[in-house]
């Protein structure tokens, strides 16, 4: 397995246990950002949209998938884009960014592999 889909491959575990725990007990994972407790399910379907993508990054990692490794990239950029927008126009607080600090660590540890995995 290359560099590049050992990072995709962490980062999809990473996503099942966020997600679980998004789906099981949202409301602990809030507590740790100062965040209110929830009480309707859309925190719920975050979570198991989550589990669902994270089930793409483990198949994608498994099966070598290059390009999905380049979009990622971007992709998760623009996650924390979207959060510091959510910021700006007043729709959040900064601590929201806390969540976003685990597509950073990934998306740039699979930006260094795939220039690696390249010489």
């Amino acid at each position: 397995m290359s560099r590049s889909a050992i990072s995709i491959l962490v980062f999809g575990i990473y996503l099942v246990f966020l997600g679980a725990l998004l789906v099981i007990l949202p409301n602990p994972l809030l507590g740790l950002v100062s965040l209110p407790p929830v009480t309707d399910v859309y925190l719920r379907l975050a979570g198991m949209l989550i589990l669902i993508l994270a089930f793409y990054f483990i198949m994608a990692a498994r099966s070598g998938f290059t390009p999905f490794f380049r979009w990622t990239i971007v992709a998760r950029l623009a996650a924390g884009l979207f959060l510091t927008g959510f910021i700006l126009a007043g729709l959040a607080r900064p601590v929201i960014l806390l969540f976003w600090l685990g597509d950073l660590a990934g998306l740039l540890w699979t930006w260094w592999a795939l220039r690696a995995d390249e010489k």
